[in-house]
């Protein structure tokens, strides 16, 4: 029987980042060796794709699940104080060694009940979610045609180091995570003397009201109900105090909640930027970084989910949210492909308040590793009842 709990202390020891992650494949494929899988590993990316093939016979066509984990850390050094914490600089601040451990836990176990499955099961090891799009490459690579069928249904697991009480499982139909966007703006001018402004074309005052209008707009033309985030995190303009630069620029992060919601964001800012720009007779440009769309999990699956959860752990273990979460997944690819559902499980230690313990990405987040064992009996009975009954 696997030792899970070792197997994530393992990988929490050893975080890597972005798309190439070669110690922690070298790890995962270490944890799937023997089993009866069908291995293909990404060409752009230390991605893991593991195939099993049912032994049930079906009279028609066999349905395939796909099963998801995210393997990449962050560039975050490890304040935490645990006797397994890294010290290489980066950190599984996110959980994605809790998430790969689940996996490999419903790995073994669904290769063990294997006779019992009339289909196929995708096991998805994926780097890069954290801003590089791991999914976007592992889908050009083929991904949803490495059974020889199209994944029928989707699911992931993403532990939380806050917000519900230890081991809760968390759902919702419809949005759960938002659309993750950059927009880059360039304000160009004439550069000149401090003293002489009105022989320069100064690019920071319009920079600055497009700092500050970038959020007039979005409560003018954007329902509030329906909510749209904008933060500029970037805003950088000249070199010293007496010197009026030739140009200036900020990059701002946006969320919405809404595909059309997000068209409507691309085509606003452009409009405000030019047009603020050309008042204060410099030159506004617009790109945007395309990220994450937006995630929505299928409303039957969702449900399906809160089932399984109930009959294996009590219903008390399960919490419909009301309201997405801001952030973003790019799950959401996979989701766009077929149905499925993005699933929170609560791994906020059980001796800290969710409330207040450091949330995800915190040099100080915790994961209690008992949850492991119920994320891997979660990913193993959502397979078994769409495969196996």
């Amino acid at each position: 029987m696997i030792d899970l709990v070792a197997v994530r202390r393992e990988l929490h020891q050893i975080p890597e980042v972005g798309l190439q992650l070669p110690e922690t494949q070298a790890a995962v494929l270490r944890h799937l060796e023997g089993l009866p899988l069908e291995i293909t590993l990404g060409e752009t990316l230390t991605s893991v794709v593991g195939v099993l093939r049912g032994g049930r016979e079906t009279d028609g066509k066999r349905p395939v699940v796909l099963l998801r984990a995210d393997m990449d850390a962050l560039p975050v050094e490890e304040l935490t104080g645990l006797d397994y914490a890294s010290t290489n600089g980066n950190m599984h601040a996110c959980g994605h060694d809790l998430h790969m451990t689940m996996l490999v836990g419903a790995v073994h176990e669904l290769c063990a009940r294997k006779d019992e499955l009339a289909g196929d099961v995708i096991f998805m090891f994926q780097p890069g979610e954290e801003g590089v799009d791991g999914a976007k490459y592992m889908l050009e690579e083929g991904l949803l045609d490495v059974a020889g069928a199209r994944p029928d249904y989707v699911y992931a697991l993403h532990v939380w180091s806050a917000l519900d009480p230890h081991g809760t499982f968390s759902t919702k139909p419809g949005t759960v995570m938002a659309s993750s966007d950059i927009a880059k703006v360039r304000v160009v001018g004439r550069g000149g003397h401090g003293s002489t402004p009105q022989l320069a074309a100064d690019p920071v005052p319009a920079l600055a009201a497009i700092t500050t209008s970038l959020n007039t707009m979005v409560t003018r033309n954007f329902d509030v109900q329906n909510p749209v985030v904008v933060t500029v995190g970037l805003l950088q303009a000249g070199t010293i105090a007496n010197v009026i630069p030739e140009e200036g620029r900020l990059e701002a992060t946006l969320r919405t909640f809404d595909t059309d919601v997000r068209a409507k964001l691309f085509n606003t800012i452009p409009t405000l930027v030019e047009g603020i720009a050309a008042g204060h007779g410099v030159k506004g440009e617009t790109e945007f970084v395309e990220q994450y769309p937006v995630t929505v999990n299928h409303a039957g699956e969702a449900d399906f989910v809160a089932e399984v959860v109930a009959d294996l752990f009590g219903e008390e273990r399960h919490s419909r949210w009301s309201a997405p979460l801001a952030g973003a997944e790019d799950f959401s690819r996979l989701l766009e492909a077929a149905p499925g559902c993005f699933i929170g499980l609560s791994a906020c230690p059980p001796d800290l308040d969710p409330a207040t313990a450091p949330f995800n990405h915190s040099a100080y987040a915790r994961f209690d590793d008992a949850v492991v064992a119920d994320g891997a009996a979660l990913f193993t009975e959502l397979t078994m009842r769409k495969l196996g009954r």
